[in-house]
């Protein structure tokens, strides 16, 4: 007989894991492994990321990163595609390592192609970030050219606005940030 026993992956486990290109993280103690993504994908990622930048030195309220390590417990390790954290919560969140160990202000996923991939960003990643305490939850969908925005509300992510390439990006996290929907996807 069988017995089929479920893994439970911590974080001290991906430090085991070869530095091979793959992004290895845990949500709930389950690891997810996915590659390298696709250039264009990295370029959504990098656009959004450098709007948030240059407001963010135009403002001095906060940075912004492209794949940083985000720890939130020991089974809760992920690599959001950007996020964006204000100065204060920087200076309380950020680790020796360089890791972020709180949740930051904004997360941006921007969806890779595939049902597994979509399914993690919109229901475990939104749950988790839910849970931890993101304030805003952009997901990013480079197919459809469209932002979908999710807003704490009673403690909870729910979905604020879909935006499409017409539309602008705005957050009240930002104060003055306004970004062309269509220039993350140029």
């Amino acid at each position: 007989m069988n017995t089929v026993t479920n893994v439970y992956w911590t974080t001290d486990d991906l430090k085991l894991f070869p530095d091979d290109g793959n992004r290895y993280e845990i949500i709930d103690g389950e690891l997810f492994v996915t590659k390298a993504p696709h250039w264009k994908h990295q370029n959504v990622a990098d656009n959004v990321c450098t709007e948030l930048k240059i407001w963010s030195r135009q403002t001095g309220l906060g940075d912004a990163a492209t794949t940083p390590g985000v720890i939130f417990t020991d089974a809760d390790n992920v690599i959001p595609d950007v996020v964006w954290v204000s100065n204060q919560r920087l200076a309380a969140i950020l680790d020796d390592a360089g890791h972020l160990v709180g949740a930051p202000e904004l997360v941006i996923e921007v969806l890779s192609p595939g049902e597994l991939q979509e399914k993690r960003d919109r229901q475990l990643k939104l749950k988790l970030y839910s849970v931890q305490g993101v304030q805003e939850y952009w997901i990013i969908d480079p197919q459809k050219q469209q932002v979908e925005i999710y807003r704490r509300d009673n403690a909870v992510l729910k979905l604020a606005a879909t935006l499409y390439k017409e539309d602008d990006l705005n957050s009240p996290l930002l104060p003055g940030f306004s970004c062309g929907v269509a220039q993350i996807f140029a």
